[in-house]
């Protein structure tokens, strides 16, 4: 049993709940009271409720997101009927802002909007006392890095066997990008670094080998940066991962010298281009020095190990459809390992609001709030759009295509594989569980047709790029031509965890 119950929906069991284990270390006395519960989209709110009512608490916590707000109001809507008397205490981005709004709010018995760390610990003692809080809504004020505990001793050795460890080094953000949350930070504030160091070997020493650094600019401290770099640097082995995002346009030589010696496999860089429309850049209010992004990228694609992952938005105030596929050819052009095509999302407390008349930003009303429509980008093509997105992570990022890629792509990346997806949509009628196998036949077809390439071009590079894979089923174009033995292959970066919002 446990007076205090800690609790969110992950969207996938390999996820955890990093600001949990915040609010957990930031307990103080109160930790021998309290427990951390996890879910995962998956499971019923019903059967969620009934794991959460075994351990009899007086109070439950939720983190509330924009990827589990719609299955947390269920779960509390169940909970307030058959458990009234429990406290309902509410936390998160997707709660802190437009909270009035939203039909949860009325659900909770306490919201606290902004950093939760030591208010929730203050709100638990008070209602451990039978002290009833003055107000339903807390405002957190702003937390100093260097004043909360860290929450690593809180992983579990099941986290540490199965799950992503997420970590910083800072928090916060100085720059405004008017689509992200972090527009509305001061600025960036470190940890103690001697601390956070001795966090990280503490990891290390209980068999952590893959860090996940959720810092928005990891880069932006460059003496903190190169020491963090030079810890792992020391202790690498073949198990090391190590994920990093990174500011495009800032990547000094000191910086560029340490990449440089991390084997293949441990490093992977997220790194937000988002557009290199100089002015949707300027409209909202987003910094980037352009022809020094392009060259980081460069650098970073043809010097390093690293696995680069670059993001572009779509949907963005004043970018049109030849806007964006001007952005995305020039970031293929520069060699990165991944292009992550996102749909813009309005964040709840974000400042992209302030365009929605001046440029008809049109979302839909339920999560994510994807852009449906802009001034520059009517429904339709926001909807073919969508299509290359996903098609695109299924064809261009899985790794699997790429040989048959650049066949398909050629001198004009975007416009070529834009009629692929109008193609590939026309004749599917799917976005999604479209098998592996079956990719294989509809580009050896789609690059007959669109292209007008001999069978022999086009098998001779999905032949490439079978032999290259883990397939076991061979598609029904390379019957005949192939067998299921191949060869070893390098191991490919894993897959980015995406946090769910626009970088």
């Amino acid at each position: 049993m446990s007076d205090i119950i800690l609790s969110t929906l992950n969207a996938r069991y390999i996820h955890t709940a990093f600001g949990l284990r915040y609010l957990f270390a930031n307990l103080g006395a109160l930790q021998t009271r309290a427990e951390i519960l996890e879910f995962s989209l998956q499971q019923r709110p019903l059967d969620i409720a009934e794991k959460l009512l075994e351990k009899q608490p007086r109070i439950i916590g939720f983190g509330v997101y924009i990827w589990n707000v719609t299955e947390i109001t269920q779960l509390v809507a169940i909970l307030k009927q058959v458990a009234p008397e429990i406290h309902i205490v509410l936390g998160g981005p997707e709660i802190s802002h437009e909270t009035k709004a939203q039909s949860l709010s009325s659900l909770a018995d306490t919201i606290i909007t902004g950093a939760a760390d030591l208010a929730f610990a203050e709100l638990c003692q008070q209602l451990l006392e039978d002290k009833k809080p003055a107000h339903k809504q807390i405002e957190a004020g702003f937390v100093n890095p260097k004043q909360i505990q860290m929450p690593y001793s809180a992983y579990q050795d099941e986290d540490i066997a199965n799950r992503v460890i997420y970590v910083e080094a800072s928090r916060g953000c100085p720059f405004k990008c008017e689509f992200c949350l972090s527009a509305l930070d001061k600025s960036a504030y470190s940890f103690d670094l001697d601390a956070f160091l001795q966090a990280m070997d503490d990891l290390w020493q209980r068999g952590v080998r893959r860090f996940k650094f959720v810092d928005r600019t990891f880069n932006l401290k460059i003496a903190d940066s190169v020491r963090i770099l030079e810890f792992f640097l020391a202790r690498i082995n073949a198990q090391t991962f190590l994920h990093f995002e990174l500011i495009p346009d800032h990547l000094p030589e000191a910086l560029q010298q340490l990449i440089r010696q991390f084997p293949e496999g441990s490093l992977q860089f997220e790194i937000g281009i988002q557009t290199f429309n100089p002015d949707v850049q300027q409209r909202i209010s987003r910094r980037q020095n352009n022809d020094k992004s392009a060259t980081n990228l460069r650098f970073l694609a043809q010097h390093s190990h690293a696995h680069i992952h670059a993001d572009l938005i779509i949907g963005l105030p004043g970018e049109s459809l030849e806007s964006f596929g001007s952005s995305f050819d020039k970031l293929y052009a520069l060699g990165v390992d991944e292009i992550q095509v996102g749909i813009l999302k309005r964040l709840r407390g974000s400042p992209i609001i302030r365009h929605s008349d001046v440029w008809a930003m049109r979302y839909d009303p339920t999560p994510p709030y994807s852009v449906l429509s802009t001034a520059s980008i009517d429904f339709m093509t926001m909807q073919r759009l969508g299509r290359f997105a996903r098609y695109w992570d299924l064809i261009g990022n899985n790794g699997h295509f790429k040989h048959s890629l650049r066949l398909l792509l050629g001198t004009e990346p975007f416009a070529n594989f834009l009629a692929f997806c109008d193609w590939l949509y026309a004749s599917s009628q799917q976005t999604h569980k479209i098998a592996l196998s079956k990719l294989f036949d509809y580009l050896y077809q789609g690059m007959s047709e669109l292209l007008g390439l001999s069978a022999e071009q086009s098998l001779d590079s999905l032949t490439k790029d079978f032999q290259q894979s883990h397939m076991r089923q061979i598609p029904a174009c390379l019957q005949g031509l192939v067998t299921t033995k191949k060869p070893r292959v390098k191991p490919q970066a894993p897959k980015r965890q995406s946090r769910h919002l626009q970088q």
